[in-house]
């Protein structure tokens, strides 16, 4: 811990601008990725990101809900593999 605190005592302005952006961008991949592949639950993943990327497995769980959401009917649309999609209960 002490070589952590070291290391960041020792950064520059220019390096802390450079690192603290980063990791916040991958702190908030899963909502990074909902944006690209499934904006109809953005705005919950996004609000669930906060508490859960303090949990890896929760952070992990919450990038699989990203990507797979409506997207993947999306995607086999798509690719015209309509027929793989279930019929929705009516």
């Amino acid at each position: 811990m002490e070589n952590f605190t070291s290391l960041l005592s020792g950064m520059s302005a220019m390096e802390y601008a450079i690192v603290i952006p980063l990791m916040l961008a991958i702190y908030f991949i899963p909502t990074i990725l909902a944006f690209f592949f499934n904006r109809k639950y953005l705005k919950v993943i996004a609000i669930v990101n906060v508490p859960a990327g303090l949990s890896v497995i929760a952070w992990g769980g919450l990038i699989v809900v990203a990507v797979t959401g409506s997207a993947s009917e999306t995607l086999l649309k798509k690719l015209k593999l309509d027929k793989y999609i279930p019929a929705k209960a009516t």
